[in-house]
């Protein structure tokens, strides 16, 4: 399996003009939004297109530039959340985290345009999605979270899913004080098993534990005997 955000042309569209679907896997399309802009990284954002949403993947095609779109599998999305802070983006939109497989510089000319253009996409780690009407983002992020449920990190990896445990911490056989529910609510979004920002509200969460159990030892000092 290819990670990261790919590049569809026309060979990858129906003459309806929807994405073509890997039906032998099972694939399925979910939703249709229309009116939706893009934004990869840092880059400027691109004119308005079409979003579809499958059962496996994000896809993403120009309704200006036929044969334009691009695709990402919900296995290479780390994170979704809704974004509404103008700080860190002046719309309301979805915010994607991208794994993308590692790359090496090529510090060499390419003279096939098209590879360097999928090698600058592999490179993509952020992508954000852009509706017209932003009374959408909720009932986008809602059928992201049910098709990210559906995509699963393969079994065996020990960075998926929302447990995490620290070595350091003694076994005193009451696990829950050290691991982190499914059931904790997540402020930002949605980590399709990951990583750091699961680590960091753990931390927080053992941090606020060390931290009480310091002032209970302050308000019960330990007197040695005479």
């Amino acid at each position: 399996m290819v990670l990261g955000l790919q590049r569809l042309t026309e060979q990858d569209i129906e003459a309806s003009g929807h994405p073509c679907l890997d039906v032998a896997r099972g694939e399925e399309l979910v939703h249709v939004q229309r009116d939706v802009a893009i934004v990869l990284g840092d880059r400027l954002p691109e004119s308005p297109g079409t979003l579809y949403i499958s059962s496996r993947r994000v896809m993403w095609l120009s309704d200006i530039n036929r044969g334009k779109g691009y695709a990402v599998d919900f296995f290479s999305i780390s994170l979704h959340a809704v974004s509404r802070d103008p700080e860190a983006y002046p719309s309301p939109c979805i915010y994607l985290q991208i794994e993308a497989d590692a790359f090496e510089d090529d510090e060499s000319e390419c003279s096939d345009t098209e590879f360097a253009e999928d090698s600058d996409l592999s490179r993509v780690t952020e992508m954000r999605l852009v509706p017209s009407d932003s009374n959408q983002l909720n009932t986008l992020f809602d059928i992201f979270c049910q098709c990210a449920e559906l995509n699963p990190e393969p079994e065996g990896d020990d960075e998926s899913g929302w447990f995490f445990g620290d070595p350091g911490l003694p076994d005193d056989g009451d696990q829950n004080e050290w691991q982190l529910s499914e059931e904790l609510a997540n402020p930002i979004g949605y980590a399709n098993g990951n990583h750091d920002l699961a680590h960091s509200v753990l931390q927080l969460q053992i941090d606020d534990q060390r931290f009480e159990d310091a002032e209970e030892m302050e308000d019960h000092p330990h007197h040695e005997p005479n």
